[in-house]
């Protein structure tokens, strides 16, 4: 609840500065030439089961959950993210921490100041991986790009989100956009698993994509060296509705869809491999003086298998060595 207070203040604030620039043209910007202003819904649909993505799953403290989805409509002067650039603090602190002031602060003064953005919608918090939320949005002619951001809950900087992209088609408005989502790294914390403590990346990274073998290390939540691609763990659907009147900019607008609406319900199974530690060292030699001695070595599972995945080796291991203190 708290949050959403949040986002309805912030939504109120950015009514009021982007209300009376958003209609203006931009000097020197291709216009769109379709007619108006479009409504469209978003819809999210999160995709983050442990069936998909087994390794290290989060179960508790958090669980897998996502934050309140935040979209800009704009034009191509704003950009509210971009892979290969820096973060802003506002991205920053939205990918790590699910905060947004700082992030609607950057998106109002880019509005005031070059009169790029139309305007700011949000989309409420969900509780796990796998279900849904919703929201409306407008877009003009002259700003006829969206972006978005979610945070993945819990990470260290990870995130899923769009960047520009154009609802616009020549002389008219797309009808119906699918996008499957993959995981981005905004290069601000260096932790390598969904729960790693705070680490911060010094000196800041550039925004990358994560994929089953970037970051290439097996401690990484990610790292599925079997699978060439990641499935995706989250879907968007844009649709343009027919009612274009102006709407609003406040979290009321948005709303949590239950189970079982699901527009894609479709469940990867990725196999996750056993992974074992290194052997010990081997142990002494023991036996009786009449016969060979043994020595054994051990290593332990750091990682169980899961959906069919390679099942764990040997554990432990003898061979045969002379004992030397025999007389």
């Amino acid at each position: 609840m708290a949050m959403c207070k949040v986002w309805k203040v912030l939504g109120t604030l950015l009514v009021t500065v982007l209300g009376c620039v958003q209609c203006l043209p931009v000097d020197g910007e291709p216009l769109c030439t379709a007619g108006g202003r479009a409504k469209y819904s978003l819809i999210f649909n999160g995709k983050w089961s442990r069936l998909a993505f087994p390794k290290q799953y989060p179960l508790y403290r958090p669980p897998a959950q996502w934050s309140p989805l935040m979209v800009v409509t704009h034009s191509s002067d704003y950009h509210m993210w971009r892979i290969g650039e820096y973060a802003s603090n506002g991205v920053r602190e939205f990918a790590e921490k699910s905060e947004a002031w700082t992030l609607m602060r950057e998106v109002e003064a880019s509005g005031e100041k070059i009169q790029s953005v139309y305007g700011v919608f949000s989309a409420p918090d969900i509780p796990n991986g796998v279900e849904q939320t919703s929201t409306e949005f407008e877009v003009h002619a002259r700003h006829s790009l969206m972006s978005f951001m979610v945070h993945i809950v819990p990470s260290p900087d990870w995130f899923v989100g769009g960047d520009s992209f154009d609802l616009c088609d020549g002389d008219k408005w797309k009808e119906q956009i699918s996008l499957d989502l993959h995981p981005y790294d905004a290069g601000t914390d260096s932790g390598f698993t969904f729960s790693s403590p705070n680490f911060a990346t010094i000196p800041q990274e550039t925004i990358t994509k994560i994929t089953s073998s970037s970051p290439n290390h097996p401690a990484n939540s990610f790292f599925y060296p079997r699978l060439k691609k990641l499935p995706p763990i989250a879907k968007v659907t844009l649709t343009k509705l027919k009612d274009s009147r102006l709407i609003g900019i406040s979290a009321a607008q948005s709303n949590l869809i239950p189970m079982g609406n699901e527009i894609d319900d479709s469940v990867s199974e990725t196999p996750l491999d056993c992974e074992v530690n290194t052997w010990s060292s081997w142990g002494l030699c023991m036996g009786k003086c009449t016969e060979m001695g043994t020595k054994h070595r051990t290593r332990y599972i750091r990682l169980n298998p899961a959906n069919s995945g390679n099942p764990c080796p040997e554990l432990e291991e003898e061979e045969p060595c002379v004992l030397h203190n025999c007389v």
